[in-house]
């Protein structure tokens, strides 16, 4: 399940599990505090309690060190922020958020569950609007949690350009028109 890909659950539905070193405290904090959390998502505040904000900050250059081009489709959101709004906060087991994206509002839930030394993570994107949509997520997901399984093994970290185009191409086969 290591770098397992996600699967189209629903139409409009991406989820993706990893599982994590532990302990669940560790995950929960890479999920939830912004320094953690913008080693491999976003940075930002969020209020964890139902009806809290948060402003997520992604910056996927600083996300490995090796330096590669941003491509052509991304450069207009190479520093995108999202307002994000918490919709259920269980610590350190589930987060759900709204998140206000250009294309509508989205959610993502964060399921984490003790497994011996390990935690399962599961990821779920809902409401995406298209199937190119799906795809993009999906390939972001897939790279982003890559990136987090890079830190939480203290492993060289992927770069993250080159693996999300990899991803892409491999997201448009699995998740067709």
């Amino acid at each position: 399940m290591d770098e397992e890909h996600g699967t189209v659950t629903e139409p409009s539905t991406f989820s993706i599990e990893r599982v994590l070193p532990g302990p669940i405290d560790r995950v929960w904090a890479y999920c939830t505090e912004s320094e953690k959390r913008g080693k491999w998502l976003a940075s930002g505040p969020l209020e964890l309690k139902v009806g809290g904000k948060g402003l997520f900050t992604f910056d996927h250059s600083r996300l490995s060190p090796t330096h590669e081009a941003t491509p052509e489709q991304y450069r207009d959101k190479m520093k995108m922020q999202i307002e994000v709004t918490v919709t259920r906060c269980e610590p350190p087991r589930v987060l759900v958020m709204d998140w206000n994206m250009q294309d509508g509002e989205n959610e993502v839930t964060f399921e984490l569950t003790p497994s011996g030394s390990n935690v399962l993570l599961v990821v779920t994107h809902r409401r995406l609007s298209s199937r190119a949509m799906l795809r993009g997520i999906s390939s972001g997901w897939h790279t982003h949690l890559g990136i987090l399984l890079d830190h939480l093994h203290d492993r060289p970290l992927r770069p993250f350009w080159s693996t999300h185009e990899k991803m892409l191409k491999e997201y448009e086969q699995r998740i067709p028109e």
